[in-house]
């Protein structure tokens, strides 16, 4: 009897020490699971550029000169940024794919001629990759015209196969006809519109825009890049369940990349201008990771 108590004992403290031990090496498996993905987080800074124009005349918010993007790259490539394309982010997250440790984004909005024409021969010059997303409507219209104007042109087929089959461009959906202010605000709910309503008319656009881009491109694009940054919840339920695995804002926030797929959607994107330098809006993203 006494021999059965002394193991009874013994055994009852090896079983406290050993539940110890799993609380003090991180507890169960689902908080040793959380603490590895937030191990493998990765910062993404994502710049949001729109149109590139030598005359600084017709400069604005939303336009960069070719010198600035050209001072943009030497300084990323200087400091040893490497540039991402959706497909990585997506590769690193569902399967065995790799991201480095110092990485940004480069991506352009609305698929002007003059990111084919300016920023596109940089992008070969430096090695850098970028994603573009076009409004896809006025991609067809311009493939349809031989008016072709840096100024207010956008690209065409040609030119989307062209930078595509290099490797240095990504295409991705921006809508096809519905980067305007009305009578919604991009692909964002109207006044009092039904859930069903509203599912309708924007999955009918964003899957016109899915199915021309992939029989331009080749490739059917994976990121849903909302227009003017406009969206809600019900809005990102949508684009979920059409299949979209990542969605871009213009919201200017910085982003972490885990193993996560929920670290995909919403991510952040800082507005390039003519304001600052490259250095100095890097600085300010730091700012922001804190």
């Amino acid at each position: 009897m006494y021999l059965k108590k002394k193991m009874r004992s013994f055994f009852t403290a090896l079983l406290i020490l050993t539940v110890a031990g799993v609380f003090a090496l991180g507890g169960t498996g689902a908080d040793s699971k959380k603490s590895t993905e937030e191990s493998q987080q990765i910062r993404l800074p994502i710049i949001m550029y729109h149109s590139i124009l030598k005359d600084e005349k017709l400069g604005n918010d939303y336009t960069i000169t070719p010198k600035l993007f050209e001072d943009d790259l030497k300084y990323l490539k200087k400091n040893g940024y490497t540039a991402v394309t959706v497909s990585d982010l997506v590769s690193y997250v569902y399967s065995d794919g790799s991201l480095g440790e110092k990485i940004i984004m480069l991506s352009f909005d609305d698929g002007y001629y003059n990111n084919y024409h300016y920023a596109f021969p940089l992008l070969k010059k430096y090695g850098f990759r970028a994603v573009i997303s076009p409004i896809a409507s006025m991609t067809e219209r311009f493939s349809k015209t031989s008016d072709i104007s840096v100024t207010y042109g956008h690209i065409s087929d040609e030119n989307i196969k062209e930078m595509v089959s290099s490797g240095l461009v990504e295409i991705q959906n921006h809508s096809y006809d519905m980067h305007s202010l009305r009578p919604r605000r991009g692909v964002s709910k109207k006044s009092g519109e039904s859930i069903e309503s509203y599912r309708q008319a924007i999955t009918s656009d964003i899957t016109k825009a899915q199915n021309y881009l992939k029989s331009v491109s080749g490739t059917a694009p994976r990121a849903f890049v909302y227009p003017f940054g406009a969206y809600d919840e019900d809005t990102q339920n949508i684009v979920k369940e059409m299949g979209f695995a990542c969605t871009l804002t213009c919201t200017e926030k910085p982003n972490f990349i885990s193993k996560s797929p929920d670290s995909l959607y919403d991510l952040g994107r800082y507005r390039r201008d003519r304001s600052q330098t490259m250095e100095q809006l890097i600085k300010k993203i730091e700012k922001d990771i804190g």
